[in-house]
């Protein structure tokens, strides 16, 4: 694989892992137990179709979405240009996303209120928390918490990345891969586990864990995976197959219809560092870049250069189209629920893409859509 390949695949990457994100909101309209559309802390299923298609979009084929979105950053930022210092490599990356992340945090703190969809007092309260976490009504902005994490860590890593035998990063990647087994020991084993208590948070994997593993991960696959085409055809369609029908399953064994269910044991499987979801995200990557065009279509660079933008405004989108189809009825919404949730995915990435490409040509726009 060459420079030029790399960047035409993560494009494709960008702009596909950009729409399973809608496709996973779109999903949670038929299992979320409130009002709201999306799921909480409570979720129900209507009945064996809601069952089905929801493990089938959110689970099988939307999981990797996240994951994907931080291979990318790691695969393009890892290691860092030579002679780029930690404060040089701040100020570019957090000028490019932190304005638009401010701007989004506001909008959809006091949007909602001009909306009537919740009142003028509780955005005031929710405009208080947002020096501390997202606003309740851009759930999605969760996301940027642990991106501006990979962003602060990425000068810290990078010289040992330039430094590190193929050996050291499979050691520490397969370090990574053993603590992905710890959201399901949380769930079925112990609330607590190495040296984790109420005075320490800190589990032996801690610095082992997370979105860290990915980063390595994609600047294993940079610098040592050198695979033939074939065999990333192969491997990659089979780790993608494996790790999303076991996600997709996951749920769909816990998601008995008609019964209230805790969301975390429903979607016991679906955090996006556990084993399946890793395994389906590697898979992917590999798929992708098998992707051997010298350039990619404007239609699909020009989307992926959209993509951020679209991320952060797409929910402004998703819930109305969402509430049309859902019709007040999960059981029973205006077309089959096989067929509404990539409607309302393909409705509101079109939305999206069409107002972000809007605000694309006005100046200054970076520092609103990034």
């Amino acid at each position: 694989m060459n420079t030029q390949n790399r960047i035409v695949f993560v494009d494709y990457i960008r702009v596909v892992a950009c729409f399973l994100v809608m496709l996973v909101h779109a999903s949670e309209n038929f299992y979320g137990a409130d009002t709201s559309g999306l799921a909480g802390n409570v979720s129900m299923l209507a009945n064996e179709a809601n069952r089905f298609w929801v493990a089938f979009y959110d689970g099988a084929l939307g999981r990797t979405c996240v994951p994907l979105f931080m291979v990318v950053s790691a695969f393009l930022l890892v290691p860092m240009k030579p002679g780029m210092t930690m404060h040089q490599f701040y100020k570019r990356r957090f000028l490019r996303i932190l304005p638009p992340f401010i701007i989004f945090q506001l909008l959809y703190t006091f949007v909602p209120a001009i909306l009537g969809q919740w009142s003028w007092a509780e955005a005031w309260e929710g405009f208080k928390m947002l020096p501390w976490n997202f606003s309740p009504m851009g759930g999605h902005l969760w996301f940027m918490y642990p991106l501006i994490s990979l962003y602060l860590i990425i000068p810290v890593v990078s010289p040992w990345l330039e430094r590190a035998s193929a050996k050291d990063e499979l050691t520490f990647i397969g370090l990574f891969a053993f603590s992905t087994l710890i959201p399901w020991l949380h769930r079925f084993v112990s609330d607590e586990l190495w040296g984790e208590c109420f005075w320490n948070g800190y589990t032996m994997l801690w610095y082992c864990s997370g979105y860290l593993g990915y980063l390595v991960l994609a600047h294993y696959i940079r610098r040592h995976l050198q695979w033939s085409r074939g065999k990333r055809l192969k491997v990659g369609a089979l780790c993608f197959l494996v790790g999303a029908a076991f996600t997709g399953w996951s749920f769909w064994w816990k998601g008995v219809p008609n019964q209230l269910i805790e969301t975390p044991m429903l979607e016991w499987s679906w955090e996006f560092c556990t084993p399946n979801v890793l395994m389906a995200t590697f898979g992917a990557f590999l798929l992708f870049s098998c992707i051997e065009q010298k350039e990619a279509p404007s239609l699909v660079s020009g989307l992926s250069k959209l993509s951020f933008g679209m991320y952060l405004m797409h929910l402004f989108f998703l819930a109305p189209i969402a509430a049309y189809f859902v019709n007040g009825n999960q059981a029973d919404p205006l077309i089959p629920v096989g067929l509404a949730i990539p409607v309302i995915a393909i409705l509101t990435f079109i939305c999206s893409a069409l107002v972000s490409k809007l605000i694309s040509l006005v100046p200054g726009s970076k520092w609103v859509i990034g």
